[in-house]
């Protein structure tokens, strides 16, 4: 089963500005004349695009769950998790992963993904496009994994593990 993930509104607010913001700066450096050196402009150019182009291939696309894994699908490779490697699977409120903290990735353009923080969960790797609908994967490795499909009932329900807790 395909399980989509739509942007919420900060995601759309984030990445749109970014896009304006980064579409300015390299406009502006490369159409209007500018005191920089030419070595200069073909840095930040690069710096712009590669970022950019960067967090694009690693966001999240959608959530593909067969008879053996779970798939997160993203335009560069896909993170691939075997059914057997998943202890639980739950559904998660907003308040919990209030105060999660990003030591290591995106927060707002093309979704929110990367290593995190949270007091109350630990440390996490998210694969998501919102902060809302969120589903938290729990490997037998001690791993935390979030991931925000649009529905979160039928995604839990699907991996069929008798202590997921629908919160």
């Amino acid at each position: 089963m395909i399980y989509k993930t739509s942007w919420d509104t900060l995601t759309k607010i984030v990445t749109a500005g970014v896009t304006v913001l980064y579409t300015g700066i390299f406009l502006n450096i490369f159409i209007n004349e500018s005191d920089l050196s030419q070595g200069s402009t073909y840095v930040i150019g690069a710096i712009l695009i590669l970022s950019y182009g960067i967090t694009y291939a690693f966001r999240p696309v959608d959530y593909r769950i067969t008879a053996d894994k779970l798939i997160i699908r993203r335009p560069l490779n896909e993170v691939v998790i075997q059914r057997s490697d998943i202890a639980t699977v739950e559904a998660v409120e907003s308040d919990r992963l209030r105060w999660s903290l990003r030591t290591f990735g995106v927060g707002g353009l093309f979704g929110y993904f990367g290593k995190f923080y949270n007091p109350k969960i630990g440390s996490m790797t998210w694969y998501a496009t919102r902060r809302n609908n969120a589903v938290l994967i729990k490997t037998v490795k001690g791993k935390n994994i979030i991931v925000t499909p649009d529905e979160v009932a039928a995604f839990v329900g699907e991996f069929g593990i008798p202590d997921n807790v629908l919160s």
